[in-house]
């Protein structure tokens, strides 16, 4: 197993099972130990983050090395995938900000939403690191430095 996709698919895991967590918490009146854990939640997002662009950037993204004829499918559901994460990503921070501003309406409102992006995102995002690194090979791996400055 490649170490940096393991670790930063890892956390995404974390991410997701925290903000389950959180979601019980909240349910049964813990406010102080939810508050805690969707923090923690969202540490292991921006963990994830900060590792995954590290390695885009210094050693690239690893292309789908599976059978050609499912490249199609793969790069379909990759697209599903970064969308729901970016979605996701936006959602998150802004719901983090409503419950810092003390904006406990809309965060009530809109938090249920951003956790169910937010398991989609983690569920989605196995799937990818599965496909490209258990199920099949990897293909080529090139990092955005290599690939814009040329060497």
């Amino acid at each position: 197993m490649p170490l940096l996709p393991t670790l930063s698919t890892s956390f995404i895991v974390i991410s997701a099972i925290l903000v389950a967590i959180g979601w019980v918490l909240i349910a049964r009146g813990k406010v102080h130990a939810h508050k805690k854990t969707m923090i923690a939640a969202a540490i292991s997002a921006l963990t994830f983050f900060i590792i995954y662009l590290s390695r885009t950037i210094f050693i690239g993204n690893t292309s789908f090395g599976g059978p050609e004829h499912l490249e199609i499918y793969y790069t379909i559901f990759l697209i599903f995938h970064i969308i729901l994460a970016t979605v996701g990503a936006v959602f998150g921070l802004v719901t983090l900000t409503l419950a810092f501003k003390r904006n406990i309406d809309k965060h009530r409102k809109l938090g249920p939403i951003t956790s169910v992006i937010w398991f989609f995102t983690a569920i989605t995002g196995v799937m990818v690191y599965l496909l490209l690194y258990i199920i099949y090979e990897g293909g080529e791996t090139t990092s955005m430095i290599k690939a814009i400055l040329g060497f």
